[in-house]
């Protein structure tokens, strides 16, 4: 079974939610659980639960309501009106209207461990990092010396800093968490795998946001290498970037397409080339502006011009990081990093063709593709797939007004701006969210009058979450 991190499970709560899937239910399914655990393993019938103000202690009150015919205590550490989220709070309320025996602590001089038979850890989940300490600490410590059977919830209280719960047991949910102990059952909670495959809003979440101490270029800084015969698509692309949170664009592009591109935004930083298409006597320059910014995305407008394919073959290994798109999407360039290629584009440099086939059909071949050549590939289509050879993910955001020309450029943009400050896989998985749903939010406005500057305009308002 694979393992899930903390900000994994967090986002994958958010896609639930997202499809429909309510914390409300996901914490009376993970309560029922852990309440199952405890009738198979305690031998008395006093149960002490010990909480905390968030999930996990949410999780534990579900569990107090299922262990009809124990005597249960829970103690909160802290105050009821403290409690930190609804779904928690909305199940102390119901263990309060039921009158059930709770306790609010402010120390720990009222916490009776020594009668029970049995200590529910829900203290914390597994999103505490640092040193632990005031009453928490001080109820970790009193836990660990009662000599009582203890089971944690999701994960043991305190995994992994200074004070950390010895559980007996852990029940943890749907999937086993980083540095787990031995000694974990994994209930599932009703979580389909569905919702691990479909993107939502849980994968934008995990670009995270930009901090309030953050400095120019913090956030990224693109190079666009684009134009040539067509001048839109490098300026879409560009300027999708500066939407999707990228602190410095440049566009370099050949001499007359610079020109143009230059008059299109003057939020755009343009880099002139020598002629009229890319080709070997711009590599010093390149090579100077590729080391002078962190994501490179290429190919929008480029053309075929057979010296610019030789000049793309020599300058794709020095980026760090690439997104390839267009007519960089060549099969005998070294590709590397993310490609955005179509159906038709994904057959021309894999040989492989998928344009009539079912997305679900798509996924094994696009997952091979991937892992064959150590490249994320996001396959743009009605349902996009987006795989790093391992995963595959399917993002079902964007409509029918946008097969309209350059909205595949505005997602290479938001693609590059994402990885910046991201990992190759969840960069593409996010953007492919964020540029569909910019489209959907176009959509009932402009029906298919859309044009892809509409689409740019709506990237901001796409990147709102509720997470």
């Amino acid at each position: 079974m694979k393992i899930i991190s903390a900000e994994e499970m967090t986002a994958l709560d958010a896609n639930c939610r997202y499809f429909g899937l309510l914390p409300l239910q996901l914490m009376e399914n993970a309560g029922s659980a852990l309440a199952r655990e405890v009738r198979a393993r305690a031998t008395g019938r006093k149960i002490a639960v010990v909480a905390g103000r968030g999930n996990n202690g949410g999780d534990a009150f579900v569990a107090a309501r299922h262990l009809v015919g124990f005597d249960v205590t829970v103690y909160l550490l802290g105050r009821a009106r403290e409690i930190a989220t609804e779904e928690a709070k909305r199940n102390w309320q119901i263990l309060e209207r039921l009158g059930y025996d709770l306790r609010e602590l402010r120390d720990c001089s009222l916490l009776m461990l020594g009668d029970c038979d049995l200590i529910v850890d829900a203290i914390f989940g597994t999103g505490i990092r640092g040193q632990v300490s005031g009453i928490e600490a001080m109820a970790i410590d009193a836990i660990n010396a009662s000599g009582k059977t203890v089971i944690s919830v999701d994960v043991p209280s305190g995994l992994r800093t200074n004070k950390e719960v010895r559980a007996d047991a852990t029940v943890t949910f749907h999937r086993k968490k980083p540095d787990m102990p031995e000694n974990v059952v994994v209930a599932d909670i009703g979580i389909p795998p569905e919702a691990e495959f479909f993107v939502g809003e849980g994968d934008l979440w995990l670009m995270g946001r930009r901090a309030l101490e953050s400095h120019k270029g913090d956030s990224g800084r693109i190079l666009v290498i684009g134009g040539g015969p067509y001048t839109g698509a490098p300026a879409l692309s560009a300027m999708a970037a500066l939407r999707a949170g990228a602190d410095i664009v440049t566009v370099a592009a050949p001499k007359t397409a610079a020109r143009t591109i230059s008059c299109y935004s003057p939020n755009l930083i343009v880099q002139e080339l020598s002629k009229d298409h890319l080709c070997m006597e711009d590599l010093e320059v390149l090579e100077k502006q590729i080391a002078r910014h962190d994501v490179v995305v290429m190919g929008m407008g480029l053309g075929r011009h057979p010296e610019t394919a030789e000049a793309l073959a020599e300058i794709m290994p020095l980026c760090k990081k690439a997104v390839i798109d267009a007519d960089a999407l060549q099969p005998d360039l070294p590709l590397n990093g993310i490609v955005t290629p179509h159906a038709g584009e994904f057959k021309r440099i894999s040989g492989i063709s998928l344009v009539d086939l079912d997305y679900r059909k798509r996924v094994e071949p696009l997952r091979s593709f991937a892992r064959e050549r150590g490249l994320v590939v996001l396959l743009k289509g009605k349902v996009d797939l987006i795989s790093d050879g391992d995963v595959v993910r399917a993002n079902t955001t964007g409509n029918p007004g946008m097969t309209v020309g350059g909205t595949g450029d505005v997602l290479a943009g938001v693609t590059a701006a994402f990885y910046a400050r991201s990992s190759a896989i969840r960069a593409a998985t996010a953007a492919a969210y964020v540029n569909g749903r910019a489209g959907d939010l176009v959509y009932p406005e402009k029906d298919f009058g859309m044009v892809a500057t509409d689409v740019i305009e709506k990237i901001p308002l796409a990147m709102k979450i509720r997470v």
